[in-house]
């Protein structure tokens, strides 16, 4: 069905954009009368902007999606109509597909539809955490102060995602200036002076040898090896798609040196917040566990935490089936066990998680620290492998010549 992108006045003058699935250009002027606002234009999206929306369907981003729960929540709070939020949120939105998502929750909501259910429409934004916690602020009458601790929720995985990629920004683009040297040295550089040795008499050192070769097969191959590449990297992401490769790979990223550590961290703490803020909203153990796993991120812990829910199922306390596996380290047992004592899990489990962020970052610091003079020392030694392999030959016949 074809899909119109309309701006209009509603009855206090704002302007208000949005897009309507329709037919026809006159089943949209009709639901925009039924909404009571003035049309200013009505146009058909290109097959080029269709493709640009379902680009930017996939990158809904959650500092963006934290701002927004943020001020619906402050707007709740002060008495205004949800609907009414979602009409002011949605002129202020930037982002061409989440504003159109926005539009559609309000449109639902006027319909008649619950607010869980209406969010509930679109995974691709709003994850079965935050379905859960509408639904369970919606139930009790407390959606504002739900949002509010959503947000924060949001705010501090967007802190510590921001805190791991600014650690990964350093190493890949030294990475990718040393393939990027390497290269032009290899299919530029050292052919010139290939060329340049042919003419000598005297056998060339080993390394200049292998250098050589190494260059004319990058010259002769270059194209298979590049999409041997991209084949590969594509073979790879379909297998990690698949239940046996998620699982695969999870494990061996946890068991590499130095990184897996963090990762394991970075998992467990994920884990425990988003469980805590689940149960804190009163969202049962059980239901909390089913939702945590799906959404973990990572096969491994979504497997104890599938054993460990239908262990709580059958009666034993959460802590008992964690500490039969050695993913969880003692701390964070220990710590479910006194707050399932004490009544007071979800608030044991924020103080483990926010315990494990401060860990998370001071392992991505340790990391930053450990892999600059690395890069720099794997960066020099490439390129001063290279230079001296192609000047060998020169230096021999410079001493020969003294």
């Amino acid at each position: 069905m074809p899909i119109y992108k309309f701006v209009a006045k509603d009855q206090a003058a704002h302007q208000v954009m949005g897009k309507i699935m329709a037919d026809h250009a006159e089943s949209v002027r009709q639901e925009l009368r039924k909404r009571k606002l003035t049309i200013i234009s009505i146009d058909l999206l290109r097959e080029s902007q269709l493709a640009r929306l379902a680009f930017w369907k996939r990158i809904v981003a959650v500092d963006e999606l934290a701002v927004f729960s943020r001020q619906l929540a402050t707007m709740l709070s002060a008495g205004i109509p949800i609907s009414e939020c979602l009409d002011v949120l949605q002129r202020q939105i930037q982002h061409p597909f989440f504003q159109g998502i926005v539009v559609q929750l309000r449109d639902d909501i006027q319909a008649g539809s619950s607010l869980s259910s209406a969010f509930a429409k679109h995974p691709n934004v709003f994850d079965e955490v935050y379905v859960h916690m509408i639904k369970v602020g919606e139930s009790g009458g407390v959606l504002s102060h739900i949002l509010d601790r959503t947000a924060a929720y949001l705010e501090r995985s967007v802190v510590l995602k921001r805190n791991i990629q600014s650690a990964l920004i350093y190493p890949g683009v030294v990475l990718g200036i040393v393939l990027i040297i390497s290269g032009i040295l290899l299919i530029k550089i050292v052919p010139i002076f290939s060329s340049i040795y042919e003419t000598f008499d005297a056998p060339l050192p080993i390394i200049t040898q292998r250098l050589i070769r190494v260059s004319q097969f990058l010259q002769k191959f270059y194209g298979m090896i590049l999409g041997g590449g991209f084949l590969t990297g594509f073979l790879f992401f379909q297998y990690r798609k698949s239940d046996a490769g998620e699982l695969l790979i999870d494990r061996m990223l946890l068991g590499l040196p130095i990184v897996g550590p963090l990762i394991k961290k970075i998992a467990i703490s994920r884990f425990i917040r988003t469980l805590a803020t689940l149960l804190q909203n009163d969202v049962p153990i059980i239901d909390a566990l089913n939702v945590v796993a799906k959404t973990s991120g990572n096969r491994v812990i979504q497997e104890l935490l599938e054993h460990a829910r239908l262990s709580l199922a059958q009666g034993e306390s959460l802590s008992v089936p964690l500490e039969r596996v050695e993913f969880f380290p003692p701390l964070v047992t220990r710590m479910i066990a006194v707050g399932e004592k004490s009544g007071q899990l979800d608030q044991q489990l924020l103080r483990v998680a926010d315990f494990y962020d401060d860990e998370v970052q001071a392992a991505v610091s340790v990391l930053t620290r450990v892999m600059e003079p690395l890069m720099i020392v794997v960066l020099g030694g490439i390129v001063g492998f290279i230079v001296v392999a192609l000047f060998s030959p020169i230096m021999g016949i410079a001493r020969l010549v003294h």
